[in-house]
């Protein structure tokens, strides 16, 4: 693919002949629906995704995994492309997971922290993003401690953009690889009642997941203390069955069902993902403490007796055992966090190959 080099001339991007067929397509794609294109510029959310779109993505990632599993695990489909990740915030798994997405691909990958570079000097985020797109990015990776500012960025911005993360308000692919792990452990996931623990109100990763996984069809169940949870939550799921959309439209969330009780809301899951509990949110008085929340809304062995056989456990990291979750059950053969790391590179590595080389000519 063409791209604009920063002097404005054409730059193209060239292949060994034997490597034609992978640059233009990676295995398995050509077992994509025919009209299985990527209609959008940028990924800043996962609620206005349709279901479709999100299948496709994870049907891309089957095929990324198969890339993974190579002896040598590099395709040159995105050879010539600049990825720029830019995290205004620590990150581990996120940042490691884009940066080795992008490397397999054969992209570019330049990595720019604001600690040591010219954030901290006072340059805003408007003029960062003009200096990235005049050294010729071609997608920025943006995690942002500011709800909205990928959105921000996006609006300034002739390059496409992925959030990684932005305040409180949303981590697409985080729920895209939680989604995506669902699926492949348990072979779909319509119809699946996953349990989402802990504290809802301040987390970007199960608002995202809320609006991914009720697409998909899940029976989505939120469990956490009152403070923990949006205000209006409840409403939701009573009017979901009186069909009145109203408590939706006031939370910003899709409907869900509400419980307070980890012993009652986990009975009969399938999934029970549990969140990390910030230890500031006991400073500013939402909780009475972490021993008392540890007692009530902790993750644990016995607990997860009265799921059915065969739950699994996920976590989107990083974790503070012995609060939300015990070291018994990290640990244990029903946990599935160490997998959704290893899915979130193939997850990643789909948007980044939708983005680029799967969108509909502009």
């Amino acid at each position: 693919m063409a791209k604009n080099a920063p002097n404005g001339r054409r730059k193209q991007a060239v292949a060994s002949p034997g490597a034609v067929a992978v640059a233009t397509a990676p295995p398995a794609a050509a077992e994509l629906p025919s009209n299985a294109t990527w209609q959008r510029r940028h990924l800043l959310d996962v609620d206005d995704l349709s279901r479709a779109e999100i299948e496709l993505v994870l049907d891309t990632a089957d095929a990324m995994k198969e890339v993974l599993r190579r002896e040598v695990p590099r395709v040159p489909a995105l050879r010539g492309t600049t990825v720029v990740t830019l995290f205004y915030e620590d990150s581990t798994r996120t940042r490691a997971s884009f940066e080795l997405a992008g490397k397999v691909l054969g992209a570019d990958v330049i990595n720019i922290s604001a600690k040591g570079s010219s954030i901290e000097k006072g340059e805003s985020l408007i003029d960062t993003v003009l200096t990235l797109q005049a050294i010729g990015t071609d997608v920025l990776i943006m995690r942002h401690h500011a709800s909205g500012a990928p959105y921000l960025a996006a609006r300034h911005a002739s390059f496409r953009v992925v959030n990684a993360g932005d305040g409180w308000h949303a981590h697409p692919t985080q729920a895209l690889l939680d989604a995506y792990t669902i699926r492949s452990r348990l072979g779909g996931v319509r119809g699946r009642k996953v349990v989402i623990v802990g504290d809802i109100s301040h987390s970007r990763v199960a608002r995202s997941d809320l609006w991914a996984l009720t697409a998909l069809g899940a029976e989505v169940v939120v469990c956490g203390p009152p403070t923990l949870l949006p205000v209006g939550l409840d409403g939701c799921a009573i009017d979901r069955e009186e069909r009145d959309p109203s408590a939706s439209l006031r939370t910003g969330l899709p409907p869900v069902r509400v419980e307070h009780d980890l012993d009652r809301a986990i009975e009969g899951a399938d999934v029970v993902m549990t969140l990390r509990l910030q230890k500031e949110r006991q400073s500013s008085g939402l909780l009475p403490s972490l021993r008392e929340y540890s007692r009530l809304y902790q993750v644990n062995a016995e607990r997860l007796a009265r799921a059915r056989p065969g739950v699994v456990v996920m976590h989107p990291g990083p974790m503070n055992e012995g609060v939300e979750i015990s070291a018994e059950v990290a640990h244990g053969a029903r946990s599935l966090i160490e997998e959704q790391v290893t899915n979130g590179v193939a997850v990643r590595m789909a948007v980044l190959y939708l983005m680029i080389r799967g969108a509909k000519p502009e």
